[in-house]
C-alpha cells in the first residue's frame, strides 16, 4: 500500500498546542506507524521574561508557565533560589509545600485518567464536546460504560476538591503566591487543618473506590496496550517531596532506568544537555548544559520542526513521569507501555495521598515557624539549581544571579520537553516519537491508536511552549 501521511493537529485533551505528523504503512501484514514528528507549535519566552528581574519574582512568574502544574514550577524556582543562597527551610514550611504540591498532583492524575485519556476508550456522553469523535474499537459493555461515565462526572467534582484543599494553605489555586525562598507564607489554623483533612479523606476514598478499580477494569479490557507504545524504555526521575530537612530523603526518589531493565542508576545533573538541531533555536547554542543554556529563537530554520528543545541525558533520550518515578522506587516494574503508564499513575496517586495524610498529621495549628528571610542584599554572582517533579515528570530550573543581584540567566526544562522532544543532532527520535513507531493503526484517517499512545504520556505543551510574537511570524508558526 502507499504510505499514508496524517496530521493530528491540534492534539486535543492535553494542555497546550501539539501537532503530531505520522506516516502509516503496512509492515509484516500490519498497518502501523512508520514515521513520526511531534511538534510544539508555540514559543515559550519565560526564560527571557525573567532576565533582569528580582530573583524572588521567579516563583511567581514561572508558576504561570502552566495552570495544571503551577506549584511544580514554584517549587523548582524556590529550590533554585535556596541552592544559590544556602537557605534552609523550616519543617512546617516543608510540609505545607508538600501538601499544596501534592494536592495539585492528585488533581492532575485524576484529570489525566478521566478527562484526558479515558475518552479514547469509551463512548462519550453523546453531545459536544464528546461528539464528533473518532470511531474506535469500543470494548466496554453498556453496564461498564455507564459506570465509567458516572465516575467521569464524579471526577470533575473531586478535581475541584483537590484545588480547594490546596487553596486552604496556598491562598488560591492555581498560581499560589505561597511558595517563597526559605519557606511558605501560610500559618496553619485548626479550621484549615480540619478542612484539609476532611477533603483529603474524600479524595483518598475516590482513589480507592473509583480511580484504581476503573484503571484495572480498563487495563483488563485493553490488555494488548501493555504491548503498545514502549519506546526506548529509558526512564528518568529527579525525585520530589522532602520527608525531612536533609534534602536527600524524598517520597519520590531520584534515579534512571535504561532500556526498561537493570539496576536503578543515579542521576548526575551535569550529564544533562539541550540539543536544538531540529528545534527553532540558534544552532550555536546546541548541546549546552542548562546552567549555561540560551533561549535564542531562530524561525524559520532549515530541518527544524518544533519549538521544543531536545533534552538528553548523556546524549540519550529519556521519558519521565509517574511510570519513571514508580519504577525508580521499585513499586511498579511491570513494563513500559500505554497501559503501564496509566496504571503507574493511579498507584502513585494512592501512594501520594497516603503520604499526605501522614504529613497533615504532623502539622500543628498556629505554628509560625514557616518562613525564613531572603538575604538582603541579594546574593550576587551565584547560581542555583532546582530539581523536582511535576505530575508529568522531571522538572528543572537553572538560575544565575548577576553582580547587580538580578537574574542574569534562567533556564527551564519541563517533563514534556524530555518526553515530547524532537530529534537531536544524532538523529535520535524523541521518546514519544519512538513510542509511536510501530503502533498498529486500523484507520489512518482516524488514528485513535496513536492518540492513546500520545495521551498515555500526558503531554503538557503549556509548560513546553507558551508565547509567540504577533503578526506574520505567528501565523506561520501555527501552520507548523
Amino acid at each position: 500500500m502507499p504510505i499514508i501521511v496524517a496530521a493530528i493537529d491540534p492534539v486535543t485533551r492535553i494542555e497546550g498546542h501539539l501537532k503530531v505528523d505520522i506516516a502509516v504503512d503496512t509492515v509484516g501484514g500490519v498497518q502501523q506507524v512508520t514515521g513520526v514528528r511531534t511538534m510544539g507549535t508555540l514559543f515559550r519566552g519565560f526564560e527571557k521574561i525573567l532576565e533582569g528581574r528580582d530573583p524572588r519574582d521567579a516563583a511567581i512568574i514561572t508558576s504561570r508557565i502552566c495552570g495544571v502544574c503551577p506549584t511544580s514550577h514554584a517549587q523548582a524556582a524556590v529550590l533554585a533560589l535556596e541552592d544559590a543562597s544556602g537557605m534552609a527551610v523550616p519543617g512546617p514550611a516543608r510540609i505545607l509545600r508538600n501538601l499544596v504540591h501534592g494536592a495539585c498532583f492528585l488533581e492532575s492524575h485524576i484529570l489525566h485518567f478521566y478527562l484526558l485519556s479515558l475518552p479514547d476508550y469509551i463512548q462519550g456522553l453523546g453531545m459536544p464536546p464528546w461528539t464528533p469523535g473518532f470511531e474506535a474499537d469500543r470494548r466496554v459493555d453498556k453496564a461498564a460504560s455507564e459506570l465509567f461515565t458516572a465516575h467521569y462526572l464524579e471526577a470533575i467534582t473531586v478535581r475541584r476538591r483537590c484545588h480547594e484543599i490546596g487553596a486552604l494553605f496556598g491562598g488560591k489555586l492555581p498560581h499560589t503566591p505561597a511558595y517563597i525562598a526559605g519557606g511558605f507564607t501560610a500559618v496553619p489554623s485548626q479550621p484549615n487543618l480540619d478542612a484539609f483533612g476532611a477533603g483529603l479523606d474524600e479524595i483518598l476514598a475516590f482513589i480507592n473506590t473509583r480511580y484504581l478499580p476503573d484503571v484495572e477494569r480498563l487495563s483488563s479490557l485493553y490488555s494488548d496496550y501493555f504491548f503498545v507504545g514502549r519506546g526506548y524504555g529509558n526512564l528518568l526521575a529527579y525525585g520530589a517531596f522532602d520527608q525531612d530537612g536533609s534534602g536527600t530523603d524524598r517520597l519520590f526518589r531520584a534515579g534512571r532506568v535504561v532500556n526498561g531493565a537493570g539496576a536503578v542508576l543515579p542521576v548526575d545533573a551535569a550529564a544533562i544537555a539541550e540539543d536544538v538541531t531540529h528545534a527553532w533555536y540558534r544552532n550555536a547554542d546546541s548541546g549546552l548544559h542548562p546552567a549555561a543554556g540560551e533561549t535564542n529563537a531562530e524561525y524559520p530554520k532549515a530541518d527544524a520542526y518544533s519549538w521544543l528543545k531536545a533534552p538528553r541525558y548523556g546524549g540519550t533520550p529519556h521519558e519521565c513521569g509517574p511510570l519513571a518515578r514508580m519504577w525508580v522506587s521499585g513499586e511498579y516494574t511491570n513494563g513500559v507501555s500505554v497501559m503501564d503508564r496509566i496504571r503507574a499513575r493511579a498507584y502513585e496517586a494512592l501512594k501520594l495521598a497516603r503520604a499526605m495524610k501522614a504529613w497533615h498529621a504532623e502539622l500543628l495549628a498556629g505554628d509560625v515557624t514557616v518562613t525564613a528571610d531572603w538575604p538582603s542584599p541579594a546574593p550576587a554572582g551565584v547560581a542555583g539549581t532546582g530539581l523536582t517533579e511535576a505530575p508529568r515528570g522531571a522538572l528543572g530550573h537553572w538560575l544565575s544571579i548577576g553582580d547587580n543581584g538580578k537574574i542574569a540567566r534562567y533556564q527551564v526544562i519541563t517533563p514534556t520537553c524530555w518526553t515530547v522532544s524532537p530529534r537531536d543532532g544524532a538523529g535520535q527520535a524523541g521518546p514519544l516519537e519512538q513510542a509511536l513507531l510501530g503502533t498498529p493503526v486500523a484507520n489512518a484517517a482516524q488514528p485513535v491508536e496513536a492518540l492513546r499512545v500520545i495521551h498515555s504520556v500526558d503531554p503538557c505543551l503549556d509548560c513546553a511552549t507558551h508565547v509567540m510574537t504577533a503578526g506574520e511570524a505567528r501565523a506561520e508558526g501555527l501552520a507548523g
